[in-house]
């Protein structure tokens, strides 16, 4: 497909493009109705109310990246088969269907059907669902349940290879097992559209820029020193990703700015961890909320076979020092039914989730890498809310 995008366009707010008298709340105007020739349609978007004293909350989880990527290998400790499945970065609910596909057909092929699943996240919730439609039974051991869990905490999203693994890394065997987690993903998510809550939909997104757009084959190679992460979405599934729209300055409600419209899936993570979690109890699941500070803690579980999705916790509950935290701020806001497309501008992202809008800072690949700190920060939050607020400023 041509005008396809790839993974930092995807985080920052591009997707694919729509009809603008399909987009629900925009509406089309002419720029002059005496013209003798057709008039150019002017993009017109409900107004965004944004300010810092709308800020009702600002949260910040550390994502778990891994330079090699994923770790799904099987270990044993003792008398327990271990099955990982952590260290996605900032693709862990983008690719969670697809890496517990992976995670789920290590662990039955144990033989055992009373399974244990560590961690209450978008791994430990898909990994427990998709082991009960296999007929095992389940327990979750967790610490924190949602939505006090570091999924609960993500932009909210389907970015499937953010931050998941470095460009030297990513191998022809790991390009086909991301392809294969990314597709089955993908799908599974599209089963989810449509339900009550509106766990998953797609929304239009649009890239504000002050300048025009340089072509990615135009712009000159990053010489920081910095190796560059890997980018596979265009190279890998771009029949999933659909082609863009570009409006020019007069044709949309920004003025002067260049704009790039496109279509994104989102999660509206409050609603979507309540359905997985009701449909875990609903096939029979059991919780045990607890602590494990090493994997000798296992040992006095009745199940042989575990799947460890405790994602960051991984790297002091396994001592797995691949893990780097990745730190990621949200400016939570009052929802606002009326505005339902996102927004990038000056490396700040917007989206309009229902269960709060969401401001973040999102600077570039390795803007919040290596951080761990967990501390808000209020005058980011701000900076976040004013730049998205100052394209509704009057010219």
């Amino acid at each position: 497909m041509g005008n396809s995008i790839g993974r930092r366009e995807l985080l920052t707010g591009a997707g694919a493009a729509m009809l603008v008298g399909a987009l629900p709340g925009c509406s089309v105007g002419t720029l002059s109705k005496r013209s003798s020739t057709p008039p150019t349609p002017i993009l017109q978007l409900p107004r965004l109310h944004a300010s810092p004293d709308r800020i009702t909350n600002i949260t910040v989880c550390t994502r778990p990246f891994r330079a090699q990527g994923p770790r799904l290998d099987v270990e044993k400790i003792g008398s327990k088969t271990i099955v990982h499945n952590y260290g996605h970065g900032g693709s862990g609910w983008s690719l969670s269907w697809g890496s517990s596909t992976i995670a789920v057909q290590k662990a039955l092929s144990t033989g055992e059907r009373d399974i244990a699943v560590i961690g209450c996240g978008a791994l430990g919730l898909t990994s427990s669902l998709l082991l009960q439609r296999a007929g095992a039974r389940v327990t979750i051991y967790a610490k924190d349940l949602p939505p006090n869990v570091r999924s609960c905490l993500a932009t909210g999203l389907w970015t499937p290879d953010s931050r998941i693994c470095l460009e030297e890394n990513a191998t022809p065997a790991f390009k086909q097992l991301w392809e294969g987690m990314a597709r089955q993903s993908f799908q599974t998510y599209q089963t989810l559209l449509g339900l009550p809550g509106n766990p998953v939909e797609f929304i239009d997104s649009y890239f504000v820029s002050d300048t025009p757009r340089v072509p990615r084959s135009s712009r000159p190679p990053s010489d920081d020193g910095r190796p560059p992460f890997a980018e596979l979405q265009r190279e890998l599934i771009p029949d999933l990703i659909p082609n863009a729209e570009d409006f020019a300055p007069g044709q949309h409600t920004f003025g002067a700015r260049y704009l790039r419209r496109n279509a994104l899936m989102m999660f509206n993570l409050t609603a979507y961890a309540r359905l997985l979690l009701a449909d875990f109890h609903a096939n029979g699941g059991k919780i045990d909320v607890r602590e494990f500070h090493s994997p000798a803690d296992f040992s006095p579980l009745p199940e042989k076979t575990l799947i460890n999705a405790t994602g960051y916790g991984s790297r002091s509950l396994f001592g797995d020092q691949s893990i780097t935290p990745v730190r990621g701020q949200l400016a939570r806001m009052i929802p606002d039914p009326t505005v339902n497309y996102g927004l990038y501008y000056n490396h700040v992202s917007f989206v309009p989730r229902r269960d709060g809008l969401v401001f973040q800072v999102v600077g570039d690949d390795y803007y919040g890498l290596d951080n761990d700190s967990t501390t808000p920060d209020r005058a980011e939050a701000e900076l976040a809310v004013n730049t998205i607020a100052g394209l509704f400023a009057p010219a």
